[in-house]
């Protein structure tokens, strides 16, 4: 039997035994099984996170390995379950909630997830725990080859997921536009949508001073001329830097402070980012 690698996401915590209940229905289904965790310090409830975390992560795991992710407020409604392949053969176990919004582009088939028959057994009474029940006993079971992506259920059309809204970054001249996408959260680093295309086509280069401002909807949160950079060491500590990530979008810090911190910036459409070149 081969194995793949079982990857857990979730906004459990650690302060409770919710994660190690994960662990222990995963391993009594294959003791050897190779377990890791992506996260679970999503915050409650944010399914926006959760969806970004994936695409942040999954491409740099090998093919087969199994994604379960759980932010799941709307546990034991009506929602469905899915498990979604992606086109370089990665498979990803959540709730239909907008958690596979930042990866359907990259999703190749979904089908969605006969609770039934991929249950935990004897678990039947329990309508609040599907992260222990039915994701983590369907991850290991599909990790370990017990079965396979044909046995998860019936296919259904990636088109009619449940989605959050999204807004695309755009360029016009040297002007970008676009949304805080997430939150570095360690160090409060600001991530956008503009991706580093979009950065080249506009003309910006290493070393221009840009005019970047932050909204709230409508509202001004933040206007500076900011350096953009290589990385932060180009900007004195205290002063902002703009800079390309790890997963080469435009992004903004304040070398060795939390940007989000400072002006309590937020994530998502409505926190809109534009730039433009000074020169």
């Amino acid at each position: 039997m081969s194995m793949k690698a079982l990857v857990l996401q979730s906004d459990f915590g650690l302060s409770d035994g919710a994660v190690s209940a994960m662990y222990g229905v995963a391993n009594s289904v294959q003791p050897d099984l190779r377990i890791f965790d992506l996260t679970h310090d999503i915050p409650p409830f944010n399914i926006w996170e959760g969806s970004y975390r994936l695409l942040q992560t999954v491409a740099y795991w090998p093919a087969g390995s199994v994604f379960v992710s759980v932010v799941d407020p709307g546990v034991g409604s009506d929602r469905k379950s899915i498990v979604a392949k992606t086109t370089k053969g990665h498979y990803i176990i959540t709730p239909d909630n907008g958690t596979i919004t930042h990866m359907l582009e990259k999703i190749q088939e979904v089908r969605i997830l006969d609770e039934r028959k991929n249950r935990l057994p004897n678990s039947g009474e329990s309508y609040t725990f599907h992260g222990r029940d039915i994701y983590a006993y369907t991850g290991a079971r599909l990790a370990s080859e017990q079965i396979s992506f044909h046995d998860i259920g019936p296919l259904t059309d990636k088109q009619a997921l449940v989605t959050l809204p999204v807004t695309k970054a755009s360029s016009d001249n040297r002007k970008l536009n676009g949304i805080i996408e997430i939150h570095d959260n360690r160090f409060g680093n600001i991530w956008t949508n503009i991706h580093s295309s979009l950065v080249k086509q506009s003309g910006i280069g290493y070393g221009d001073i840009l005019k970047i401002a932050i909204y709230e909807g409508e509202e001004e949160i933040f206007r500076e001329q900011v350096l953009f950079g290589h990385s932060f060491a180009d900007e004195a500590i205290g002063e902002p830097i703009a800079y390309l990530n790890s997963l080469h979008y435009f992004s903004i810090a304040i070398n060795q402070q939390s940007m989000a911190k400072k002006y309590n910036l937020g994530t998502g459409h409505g926190w809109r980012v534009v730039i433009e070149s000074r020169q």
